[in-house]
């Protein structure tokens, strides 16, 4: 399609427009600079105009999100989602159903019926990362990749154990490009496979796991390490240890420290800014955090934030899993997958009136509002966790309206909230510059994605047009336009088209002798055939590294 925007108020922080009026023109599904005068226009008069937005961190494909879906049979009964009305007939629309954890289809309508073209599945266990690329392919309209789990993976753990650090990092990248991931994924460093041989106390950095020199902090380093050293667009993605447990912010910042030069992702933060009192209660260490990630422009962090209502915990960090089961009496499940990593989830369910929820809430917002550069600290509710990615309208205007923010704050329960700064009265209210920023710039510049997240020439043409009103929860939640790679899906509100998105991945180079010590451990101990096992093509061509590889 060839088409022209005209007259939006257009917000592009990656170009430095803050706010201001001008035409977007699109050709090839592309930015361009120019259109004929006959092209298709679209009058964007008074209406906010910004590129299509970028979720970093999400739970959408793979064999864990369909254990999700199987655990809540009543919300997929209570959301069934017809086919939706597309212009043309083109055997794409497909129905579905919706919840916490909605099917594949409804899953890219959805996205892109909020303005967004890009998602990252951030935990795919190995073995399992075919399921992945076809649960990608059966989701629409958006553009996808995955992070691969590493990190409590059997064969990693022995190259670390017997001092072959550099086959390790040779493993990773032969792991990278085998499985079509984008890019490299920590949970829980070590404390997984300690959990699963029966440890059920907090994993610190100096925690031995199995041998005493194989510690979390040595497979942090080997890791950030590995995707610095092969030059991926995006650092390690870094889920930290001790997730959701009182005092666990000193375990935040000293994994930080770990790996202090160098890049390295943090994700869902908010549920490692936990600080203790003295007699081991839960009080906010937000402000501890965002002080570290405020002073070292290396770390980037997404948010997580907490949203009240239903919700579904799930995560490679079985240890975390297994409390929440215990702490709740809600049902479960847990998976050990092949010697590489685990799988936990529990349905649940943030209320305002429980004084944990509401912490947890407050924290996050702690961290946006306390976070002094944008660029660095983004939007996520590490979906489905924290809550649906259908929250992310309600916590953007939780973001710019201080005084909305407020009445909200005054619903929730105070039991916790001694000495935080959110109650103390923060006062600050993101711009729609920063909006632009923390959910469409600046996850593209923190995946390296140098085509996504703006509107300068050159870029994908993915745009997303909101008509703005006095509520911007109503605003985001429903853009008057989306285009995705130069096609129209959603007009005048209405989902239209559902092209196919394409696969986000990397092909990183590694060492062929790794390959020989791999198929042994293969032949021994797993049950995937080595020969099965690695995946061949990725439809698209593999996105570009950073550089050579050092």
């Amino acid at each position: 399609m060839t088409l022209k925007i005209s007259g939006g108020t257009v917000y592009d922080p990656a170009n430095g427009i803050d706010g201001e009026v001008r035409d977007i023109c699109i050709d090839g599904g592309r930015i361009v600079a120019a259109v004929p005068a006959d092209a298709r226009r679209i009058d964007a008069d008074g209406m906010i105009v910004m590129p299509g937005g970028v979720d970093i961190h999400s739970h959408v494909a793979g064999s864990s999100v369909n254990l999700a879906r199987r655990l809540t049979p009543d919300e997929h009964q209570n959301d069934p989602c017809a086919a939706p009305p597309f212009l043309a007939d083109d055997g794409r629309g497909r129905s579905g159903s919706g919840g916490t954890v909605p099917s594949t289809f409804t899953t890219g309508y959805r996205y892109a019926g909020l303005g967004y073209t890009t998602v990252f599945d951030a935990a795919v266990a190995p073995a399992l990362a075919r399921l992945s690329h076809a649960e990608l392919e059966d989701t629409p309209i958006v553009d996808a990749g995955f992070f691969v789990l590493l990190g409590n993976d059997e064969f990693l753990l022995r190259q670390l154990a017997a001092g072959e650090t550099a086959r390790a990092r040779e493993y990773a990248a032969w792991m990278v490009a085998s499985t079509g991931a984008y890019g490299i994924k920590l949970v829980n460093p070590g404390g997984v496979e300690l959990w699963k041989r029966g440890a059920r106390e907090r994993t610190e950095l100096e925690t031995p796991i199995g041998s005493s020199g194989v510690t979390p902090r040595l497979i942090l380093e080997t890791l950030v390490g590995a995707a610095e050293s092969l030059q991926l667009p995006h650092a390690a993605h870094i889920h930290c240890n001790n997730l959701g447990v009182p005092g666990n912010v000193r375990t935040t910042v000293e994994s930080m420290e770990a790996v202090a030069g160098r890049r390295a992702h943090f994700t869902h933060l908010q549920f490692h800014s936990y600080d203790a009192t003295d007699k081991g209660g839960w009080r906010s260490g937000a402000q501890t955090l965002i002080e570290y990630v405020n002073a070292h422009p290396e770390v980037t962090a997404d948010v997580g934030q907490v949203m009240f209502g239903p919700a579904m915990t799930l995560t490679a960090d079985g240890p975390v899993e297994y409390l929440l089961h215990q702490s709740s009496g809600r049902k479960w499940v847990n998976v050990d997958i092949e010697l590489e990593t685990g799988c936990g989830m529990v349905p649940y369910s943030f209320k305002e009136r429980a004084a944990v929820a509401a912490l947890q809430w407050v924290v996050g917002l702690e961290l946006f509002l306390l976070a002094s550069d944008p660029w660095r600290v983004l939007l996520s509710t590490d979906h489905p966790n924290g809550g649906s990615f259908l929250a992310y309208p309600e916590l953007i205007r939780l973001l710019m309206d201080r005084t909305y923010r407020d009445e909200q704050l005054r619903r929730v329960n105070t039991a916790l909230l001694a000495g935080s700064a959110l109650a103390d009265g923060l006062s600050r209210e993101y711009t729609l510059n920063e909006i632009a920023i923390i959910t469409r710039a600046g996850p593209a510049r923190v995946l390296g994605l140098r085509h996504k997240g703006h509107l300068g020439v050159g870029a994908d043409a993915d745009v997303t047009v909101y008509a703005r009103g006095e509520d911007m929860a109503a605003t985001f939640a429903t853009p008057r336009y989306v285009v995705k790679s130069g096609e129209l899906v959603v007009e005048e509100g209405q989902l239209r088209l559902a092209p196919a998105g394409r696969r986000l991945h990397v092909r990183p180079e590694y060492d062929t002798a790794v390959v020989p010590h791999v198929r042994e451990y293969f032949e021994r101990y797993s049950s995937v055939a080595f020969r099965n096992y690695g995946i061949d093509t990725v439809r698209d061509e593999p996105q570009a590294l950073r550089g050579v590889r050092r």
